[in-house]
């Protein structure tokens, strides 16, 4: 496997490049780079299978290299030190990354996984979801629902709920369809916030858009859209229905 490194400090590119030649001989380092223009041409010269890319070059973003390159034909992982909207995208867009200072396990754990499995098919699903997620203006528009037997590129608007099941996911989609993921609700919370997604109960999550009714009575709870009900936690109820009343105004 080859790869390509682009980062504008060199600290960072030697942590790679060291851990790189003395953990996974099977990968060379074809190219450094500091800047985007830089990062173009080693990647077109190159080819590599696989790119370490800062999100903050000094002439520019990391992703304006990515649709500079577009299809792209090799696995990234992200290097960021800033916990931003940029941030968010690449989460729920299922791609890797690492957060600076880099801790060396976890570099170790994302190239693990790159070396693993380089599947170009997978990876341009994930970079759409990436490119559509970037120019929305701060609101997701498409997540990547990883199961057991595929990747599922799933609008937001078509999420109706999740429910938590245990450390599982349970979502629930326009027309009847489900998708449950292995990761917790907590973590589709955090990644879904500002999108119309909001927790409405310790298990559930709710989608504004798909609200039909709020019933104060039995302590509270929503009907959906798609006739199913979801419970409201009393704590949270000001909070939801000043969410709804917002949504309303928008």
């Amino acid at each position: 496997m080859k790869a390509i490194i682009v980062d504008d400090e060199p600290a960072i590119r030697n942590t790679i490049s060291t851990l790189l030649r003395e953990s996974f001989s099977d990968i060379t380092v074809s190219g450094l780079a500091g800047t985007v223009e830089e990062g173009y041409a080693a990647v077109t010269e190159h080819q590599p299978d696989l790119l370490f890319l800062d999100v903050e070059l000094p002439d520019g973003l990391g992703f304006e290299l990515l649709k500079r390159l577009s299809p792209v034909q090799f696995r990234t992982i992200f290097i960021t030190g800033h916990q931003e909207y940029a941030l968010d995208a690449i989460k729920v867009s299922a791609l890797d990354y690492i957060l600076k200072p880099i801790d060396t396990d976890e570099l170790s754990a994302a190239i693990e996984k790159a070396r693993e499995i380089i599947n170009h098919e997978e990876e341009q699903l994930k970079m759409l979801a990436l490119s559509e997620n970037l120019e929305g203006k701060r609101i997701l528009k498409r997540i990547i629902l990883r199961t057991s037997e595929a990747l599922q590129l799933i609008s937001v608007d078509d999420i109706v709920r999740a429910e938590a099941e245990s450390n599982y996911t349970h979502f629930h989609l326009t027309g009847g369809k489900h998708i449950m993921v292995s990761r917790t609700i907590k973590e589709y919370e955090a990644m879904l916030s500002g999108s119309g997604i909001i927790r409405v109960h310790q298990s559930h999550l709710v989608n504004l858009i798909h609200i039909d009714k709020f019933f104060k009575h039995d302590g509270g709870y929503l009907q959906m859209k798609d006739g199913t009900t979801v419970p409201v936690s009393p704590i949270l109820k000001q909070k939801v229905l000043q969410a709804i009343t917002d949504h309303l105004y928008e």
